[in-house]
């Protein structure tokens, strides 16, 4: 089973310019829909007059070091830096998109079935 998360945009042009930094690609573009692949995650923004913002997208790494370097990226929009959370036992920290949307970037500390090389 595959799916697709799909929000709505105001400045898509804003938003492709973002999410390619954060070494997503543009997996379909549409014209007015936007398609991004982000190893094995798919998520849309579509331009419309009227967006919410509720939820988080969370974006996660194999290491601590990828981690920070998407911090270095996006620093400016961070909420704090990267740290441990022992409840989950992930290495993680919080950024908002241009549009103020929540972002989590985070690694598992603990070793998780997923096969990385399956999605790259």
């Amino acid at each position: 089973m595959a799916g697709i998360l799909f929000q709505q945009t105001q400045d898509l042009e804003k938003i492709k310019i973002f999410y390619s930094n954060i070494d997503s690609k543009i997996w379909l573009d549409q014209g007015d829909c936007t398609i991004f692949k982000h190893d094995n995650f798919l998520f849309g923004f579509c331009q419309r007059e009227h967006i919410s913002k509720d939820g988080l997208i969370t974006f996660f790494y194999e290491t601590k070091q990828e981690v920070d370097e998407v911090y270095r990226k996006v620093r400016d929009r961070a909420n704090s830096e990267p740290t441990e959370n022992k409840k989950y036992n992930i290495y993680n920290f919080f950024a908002t998109d241009p549009e103020g949307r929540v972002l989590e970037f985070q690694t598992f500390l603990h070793q998780i079935d997923f096969n990385w090389e399956k999605y790259r």
